[in-house]
């Protein structure tokens, strides 16, 4: 199970990656495992305004289907259309294969997320 240092993680499986207000959010490695091989990724649109632990999207295998919570409230600034069309990155790479990039309303709420160390944690329990 690959976990990326410098990352935050939600309960959720969630990670978040911050670059000054922008966070890219994706699933994480131990996600798309549990999941199995992914079939559908459904995004939201350009311009949403979501709250944190508000539904963001979907991700279907062929064995379950999961929505995916944004850890952060703001507002969705760019997607990764090459999700919609293969899904199956998310396979591939769950970390290079991010969701959505949101202009955060509240850094601060980062706060509340995890580490790598934390969340390896909640993984082997």
């Amino acid at each position: 199970m690959k976990i990326i240092e410098g990352l935050k993680y939600s309960k959720d499986h969630e990670w978040v990656k911050v670059e000054g207000n922008l966070a890219t959010i994706g699933i994480t490695d131990y996600a798309q495992h549990s999941l199995g091989d992914i079939v559908f990724v459904e995004l939201p649109e350009i311009g949403d305004a979501i709250g944190k632990e508000e539904t963001f999207g979907v991700v279907e295998s062929v064995k379950a289907a999961s929505d995916i919570y944004l850890p952060i409230s703001g507002t969705v600034v760019k997607i990764n259309e090459a999700l919609v069309d293969e899904p199956e990155l998310l396979n591939t790479d769950a970390f290079e294969n991010w969701m959505i990039g949101v202009e955060m309303d509240d850094p601060t709420e980062l706060d509340a997320l995890m580490d790598a160390t934390a969340y390896e944690t909640i993984c082997h329990e």
